[in-house]
């Protein structure tokens, strides 16, 4: 029974296989396009960063040290800010994306102030997040300074801001855009491949054979799905392979948690893909139904603008939204070498879209059987 079963479901993946090599548009889809992106987006513009949450280490708890936070708070720019009281919590709260900023004051910051000696600063940024790292340590700075002149004219002392960016020290924009673009090429190819399989059969008129054939429909969704995750997770191997050796972008995390995360990630695309095909009746509109979902995926997953600048109606969608999760997972066991608390964290969601997708998918495409 398992052996007839096997038999069947990897006859349909070779002829999955072998149709997609034969057609040029997948071709293209496969080799040309992912890596032509991966080089094109290489570069990408910047944007406004507002709404920053920030983690605050206030170990002075002075009137100056309060006076300089106030500054922080009347901000437009900072939204939410979080006092801990040592630097594990402080270091958590910027390990887990928490926030995007810390301030910590030593406790000499009052005493050397009021000695006219000047006083230190200390300004993290989250390096995996280049362009908010960048701005916002810039608004922390401009802040510092202006707080400082007023001191300077009334004390003759200085404030110096010591600015440090962690998992990323040098900003590079780089190391941000090709860890996020390897993990948006792989959901899109993914999505491609899936959205056209069946949709490929009613075009070319072979569904028809598929349903009489001895395959059940969850052999078919089956040999529909592998078949592109394979492909997928191949060309994302290769992909970190070009980061890696070609733009020197270090890999801190395991590579078993991260291509872990690319299957669990992909599994949630494939469903949505395979709904896509299932009801649509020609490649054409599969490819234009595609595109609608990515958009907003795309714009949603905190890819273009941070997620913490969105309407609180659009965050909470974004929870909808597996692009989201795979971007933070890539960027963190890229650059961070993400723990395995804090990849689990991220995989559950993951896994319940996974479900919902592909049970959304099994169901369309039996009552189409029907």
């Amino acid at each position: 029974m398992i052996r007839d079963f096997l038999r069947r479901v990897i006859a349909l993946m070779k002829k999955e296989f072998i149709t997609i090599w034969n057609d040029p548009k997948s071709r293209a889809i496969i080799v040309m396009m992912p890596i032509m992106q991966l080089l094109i987006f290489s570069n990408a513009a910047t944007m406004e960063v507002r709404n920053i949450d920030t983690v605050v280490l206030d170990r002075c708890q002075s009137v100056e040290s309060r006076e300089l936070l106030s500054r922080f708070k009347n901000s437009s720019r900072f939204r939410n800010f979080y006092y801990v009281y040592n630097e594990k919590e402080f270091q958590k709260e910027l390990d887990t994306q928490k926030v995007q900023i810390g301030i910590n004051i030593p406790n000499d910051f009052s005493r050397n102030i009021k000695s006219k000696r000047g006083a230190n600063v200390l300004v993290v940024s989250d390096g995996r997040q280049t362009n908010s790292a960048a701005i916002g340590a810039g608004y922390a700075t401009q802040i510092i300074s202006g707080y400082n002149a007023e001191l300077t004219g009334n004390t003759g002392t200085q404030i110096n801001p010591t600015v440090r960016n962690w998992f990323n020290p040098n900003l590079e924009y780089k190391w941000y855009i090709l860890t996020v673009i390897v993990a948006m090429l792989s959901l899109v190819s993914t999505l491609i491949l899936t959205a056209l399989s069946i949709a490929r059969e009613r075009e070319l008129g072979t569904f028809d054979q598929l349903i009489v054939s001895p395959l059940s429909s969850f052999e078919i969704l089956l040999g529909k799905s592998i078949p592109p995750l394979i492909i997928a997770m191949s060309l994302t191997m290769i992909m970190v392979g070009i980061v890696i050796a070609f733009f020197h972008v270090p890999f801190n995390g395991s590579i078993i948690l991260f291509f872990i995360s690319i299957l669990i990630s992909l599994m949630a695309i494939v469903g949505v893909g395979l709904f896509i095909s299932a009801i649509c009746n020609t490649q054409q509109q599969a490819i234009l139904s595609v595109m609608t979902f990515m958009m907003p995926a795309v714009l949603l997953s905190g890819f273009i603008s941070p997620i913490e600048d969105m309407p609180i109606g659009w965050q909470y969608l974004t929870y909808l939204n597996p692009v989201r999760f795979f971007m933070v997972l890539s960027r963190g066991i890229f650059l961070k070498g993400m723990e395995i608390e804090d990849v689990i964290t991220n995989l559950i969601p993951l896994i319940i879209i996974a479900a919902i997708t592909l049970t959304l998918a099994s169901r369309t495409f039996k009552r189409k059987l029907g």
